[in-house]
């Protein structure tokens, strides 16, 4: 007798629907695993045969062939335990077959018999929403992840007996349920502020305007000036996530496995600061398994470079192109993976190897070759894709004692709202979600600038040999400025200030 059963596999941050056929015929007892299953897959016999024996059922001593369906696609993780082993107890009678078609099932099983959690239950619960399904078989550890899903019945189980005893009618199990708009209220909580930074009102302003416009920013200064608690409280003048960017960061979460049982929402905007020894893979995403780096993790977020040159050349050159498409497709010989990649880059370096060289309390130790080599490290093509440089110089003693009390994360967060709601009526109906991501057609439509304006832009031009792009980046700050201040058009001051956070840049000879 042939037992079909509904699982998935995940694909980057898609679930794609598996049918996991069991087939017992009389011969010498053996395990046969087909339809392109990895290592994991392969060895999941071994932990199947221990979990039946240790539920209290009899493992069949015949020929048992499991297929896993369609054929073409390659099958990777532990998720395809529980549905192999719920196909051998259907095959044998021990489960009720009516109802197997009307859920999907997902899990790993221990020796004894327990059900543990995954990686990738969120989509596959939108999966087996798609397909109509009435439900899907979780592990307890992914329900209440799973349960974002609100149309279909999230079944949480335990112990491979618990989805025997369901299907059977013995056991009644309560579909476990979440709220996103009660997770939302318990969990947007942010452990920084804006006003715990005294000074640098600069850099303060640049990052109002990167936020409000969804631009890259590259802080460069000594040692001390702030630039890590700049870049850290810039998640909490950001927007609040709605409900499907929270989902979709989620989804990614899920499937590199860091969503916890008390966290099955990504309700805040990610925050990713990785080491410069990082790898190439473990930036951009990748591995024999592909699975999301550090970029897609920032989607929706921020991805924070402290100490930019010390990273990888290569790994910084791969960033280019995400940066551009907002996503990552990641080709190995049976399949392509694309992760979504869009983030704001927050990149921070000292002005030379020792840090002084702007620091007017501090001689510089290095010499000019060394400082050349230093900034060398950091390509040109890689820099134009930066919208705003901004010099963060050292903290005077007056500023770091002084009473006067700067603006909070959320009366800034409230400006940048007012900006970013004048973007989505823009955009409405495009697939473009701040100025920072116009198209060249959208640049010509709502970036049109006056006379006084073209003139600043022609002068800063051959002044600072910019290349094309970097004119571009400019009108897209610009109108980014003026949405900040309310204004329909692009005025000659708004493209000014736009022109000097490249000019900052050029200063220290990084445009």
């Amino acid at each position: 007798m042939i037992i079909k059963i509904l699982s998935s596999t995940v694909i980057g941050i898609d679930s794609h629907p598996v049918d996991v056929e069991v087939d017992i015929s009389p011969g010498l007892p053996q395990f046969a695993t087909v339809g392109l299953p990895d290592a994991a897959v392969r060895e999941s016999k071994d932990r199947i045969r221990a979990a039946v024996r240790n539920s209290g059922y009899e493992f069949p001593g015949d020929r048992v062939t499991v297929n896993l369906s369609p054929a073409d696609i390659r099958k990777e993780g532990t998720s395809f335990d529980l549905p192999i082993a719920v196909g051998i107890l259907a095959a044998q009678g021990f489960i009720e077959k009516n109802r197997l078609r009307e859920y999907m099932i997902i899990g790993e099983v221990s020796l004894d018999g327990s059900v543990k959690g995954i990686h990738g239950a969120l989509p596959s619960a939108f999966r087996a929403s798609q397909m109509g399904l009435r439900g899907i078989i979780t592990p307890a550890d992914n329900a209440r992840e799973a349960a974002v899903v609100q149309s279909i019945d999230v079944i949480p189980v335990e112990h491979l007996s618990d989805v025997v005893e369901f299907f059977s009618g013995r056991l009644t199990i309560e579909p476990r349920r979440t709220f996103p708009s009660e997770i939302f209220s318990e969990n947007i909580r942010y452990l920084f502020d804006l006003n715990e930074i005294r000074g640098q009102e600069q850099a303060k302003r640049a990052l109002e305007v990167a936020a409000a416009g969804g631009h890259n920013i590259l802080m460069v200064g000594p040692p001390g000036s702030g630039k890590t608690m700049l870049a850290q409280r810039l998640t909490t003048i950001l927007p609040d996530l709605t409900l499907d960017e929270a989902i979709e960061t989620t989804k990614i979460f899920s499937v590199a496995g860091l969503l916890t049982r008390t966290e099955p929402l990504i309700t805040v905007r990610p925050f990713r600061t990785p080491h410069h020894t990082i790898s190439d893979v473990g930036l951009v995403g990748g591995g024999q398994v592909p699975r999301p780096g550090e970029i897609s993790l920032a989607h929706n977020g921020v991805l924070f470079l402290d100490e930019l040159p010390e990273f990888r050349k290569n790994a910084l050159e791969v960033l280019r192109q995400p940066l551009e498409d907002g996503r990552v497709a990641i080709t190995r010989s049976s399949v392509t993976a694309v992760f979504p990649a869009r983030f704001m880059l927050v990149a921070a370096m000292n002005p030379c190897p020792c840090g002084h060289f702007t620091n007017p309390h501090k001689s510089c130790r290095c010499s000019p070759q060394q400082i050349r080599q230093y900034r060398s490290k950091i390509s040109g093509p890689l820099l134009d894709r930066i919208d705003i440089h901004i010099d963060v110089p050292a903290v005077r003693y007056r500023e770091m004692t002084g009473k006067t009390a700067s603006e909070s994360s959320a009366d800034v967060r409230e400006r940048i709202h007012r900006a970013r709601k004048i973007q989505e009526r823009r955009f409405e109906g495009e697939h473009t979600f701040s100025n920072a991501r116009m198209t060249n057609r959208q640049l010509k439509m709502f970036c049109a600038i006056g006379e006084d304006s073209r003139k600043l832009l022609e002068m800063a031009m051959d002044r600072l040999g910019l290349s094309a792009r970097a004119y571009t980046r400019i009108l897209k700050v610009a109108r980014t400025i003026a949405d900040l201040e309310g204004e329909e058009n692009i005025l000659a001051a708004h493209v000014s200030e736009a022109i000097q956070y490249r000019f900052r840049g050029h200063n220290t000879n990084f445009s």
